[in-house]
């Protein structure tokens, strides 16, 4: 800034000297005194320059200073903190380990503690062995039996004792059944017979639906299940798609259920379009179908056995029977030949005919309902008939048909009969799976009954066993004559259509590991 000043001043005393040619004496000692007093003006201005500069100087250090103060003050404090945060972990670091040293000597002092009573232990049993040894020594010799013939003498007098008591105990139980021995056999045979259905459950639970093609199934699943959740959803059957080839099974234990999953199945498969929404759509048409079956049914049912005046809810039960069977026999078809039989029973002995016929055909009405009501078919079946005020004679029949109660009527006995005749008659019911299932269990047990064989498995329906032997104790020579032993105790001891091909293998392996 000097610089431009003392140029200015120069600049302006040049310039008087140019342009004042005259009177350049006159005026000299005037422009001396103006340059006097404009250096003395500059040597202020520079002066008061550098005074600016130096407190401008001053003031940024100590700005300066200021800041670094700051900083090291916010460094100091944070130095501080994790000095703190270090002693406190080091503080915890310190407690854990003396913590960690304590309980090191506690299990070394449970150690010890368990080493002692381990050793006193041993040294009791060992004390105790032979203690026992004496006094078995001192009981042998006072009683002149060693410790086995105790045993065996013992055992033996248990065994008599036993027999005895047994004897004397059936003989009791025996008398005091004696006279309810009628009752407690028709009780053994109503379970018996309850089970024996259980077996053919699964056989008469399931539908099989065919497929044009495996990647149908594809289709029916849906993306991430969703078709097939909201089948089985709307249904309440499970739908089960495994291995078999153009295929899928619907199983469910209530009959109606089944029928509708099926019909809405084939139709989607139809159809083509799988969707939920198409799904929903199709299982309402396949319910209005199948109710449109069962009211036809039930129709069906009172016309051919001349039965009127049936509650139209009682006619849906009836109809509700065409999907449900007994023992492979159809149910709705057994009541109609029941309602038969017992109105010919009744016309030859001068009962009431039509009271006959309408018990017949409602005797089993519980089982139209007995997969959603707890509770036996007789007990369902007289809650329905009450409901829809059916004649007390009607009632009976039903409650009396399985002797759940006894007969009190002719009709009810009619019934009764009439029922077993219908059950009976040749065709009416196919055999269940107990006794195939039974006979290839015989089978697999009097195979595995042989010594050396080691698997034994009922194939082909029982058409065929295969038998698996121990290589090391059957040689290639015994097995032609342990499979002619084999298949003359299967003819000895079963029963069995057609014949049984007795398959022996007999494999040898040698296994070894390379190290």
């Amino acid at each position: 800034m000097l610089p431009y000043i003392i140029g200015a001043i120069i600049g302006i005393v040049i310039g008087l000297v140019a342009g004042i040619p005259v009177g350049i004496q006159q005026r000299k000692k005037s422009a001396e005194r103006e340059i006097g007093s404009a250096e003395e003006e500059a040597k202020r201005i520079v002066n008061d320059a550098y005074k600016s500069a130096e407190s401008k100087k001053r003031e940024a250090l100590v700005e300066a200073k200021e800041e670094i103060l700051k900083a090291r003050n916010e460094h100091e404090r944070e130095v501080k903190e994790r000095r703190a945060d270090l002693q406190r972990q080091e503080h915890r670091l310190q407690q854990k380990e003396e913590n960690l040293d304590r309980k090191t000597e506690n299990m070394e002092k449970k150690e010890e503690q368990l080493s002692a009573k381990l050793s006193k232990l041993e040294a009791t049993q060992a004390e105790a062995e032979e203690l026992k040894k004496s006094q078995m020594e001192v009981l042998e010799r006072i009683s002149g039996f060693t410790a086995e013939e105790a045993k065996n003498y013992l055992l033996q007098q248990m065994e008599e004792e036993v027999t005895h008591e047994s004897a004397m105990k059936i003989k009791e139980i025996e008398a005091r059944f004696k006279d309810e021995a009628d009752t407690k056999a028709r009780e053994i045979i109503s379970l018996a017979i309850q089970r024996c259905a259980a077996d053919h459950v699964a056989e008469a639970t399931v539908s099989v639906v065919p497929l044009p093609n495996d990647e149908m199934k594809g289709r029916i699943i849906g993306r991430e299940g969703r078709n097939i959740r909201t089948l089985e959803t709307l249904t309440g059957v499970d739908l089960i798609i495994d291995d078999t080839p153009e295929a899928i099974t619907v199983s469910c234990f209530d009959p109606v259920r089944r029928e509708i999953a099926r019909l809405a199945l084939e139709k989607l498969i139809l159809d083509g379009r799988i969707h939920p929404a198409r799904i929903e759509e199709m299982v309402e048409k396949a319910k209005r179908e199948v109710d449109a079956v069962i009211k036809s049914e039930g129709e069906r049912a009172i016309f051919e056995t001349n039965v009127h005046g049936l509650h139209p809810e009682l006619v849906k039960l009836l109809g509700r029977m065409r999907y449900r069977t007994s023992y492979g026999q159809n149910v709705l078809n057994h009541s109609i030949e029941v309602s038969h039989v017992a109105g010919l029973l009744a016309a030859e002995i001068g009962a009431n005919v039509a009271e006959a016929k309408r018990a017949g055909l409602l005797h089993d009405l519980g089982k139209s309902i007995d997969h959603e009501v707890e509770g036996s078919h007789v007990q369902i079946g007289v809650e329905l008939a009450r409901k829809y005020r059916e004649s007390e004679g009607v009632i009976h029949a039903i409650q009396a048909h399985h002797n759940d109660v006894e007969p009190r009527t002719i009709v009810a006995c009619l019934v009764q009969a009439a029922d077993a005749i219908s059950a009976a008659r040749p065709g009416a019911r196919r055999e269940n799976l107990e006794n195939y299932i039974k006979r290839l269990e015989m089978l697999e047990e009097i195979t595995s009954s042989f010594d050396g064989v080691e698997k034994s498995f009922a194939i082909q329906a029982g058409r065929e066993v295969r038998i698996m032997v121990k290589p090391e104790v059957i040689s290639e020579d015994q097995m032609v004559l342990l499979a002619r032993d084999i298949a003359k105790k299967i003819e000895d001891e079963l029963e069995y259509p057609g014949q049984i091909k007795v398959h022996l293998l007999r494999e040898t392996k040698a296994i070894e590991y390379a190290k």
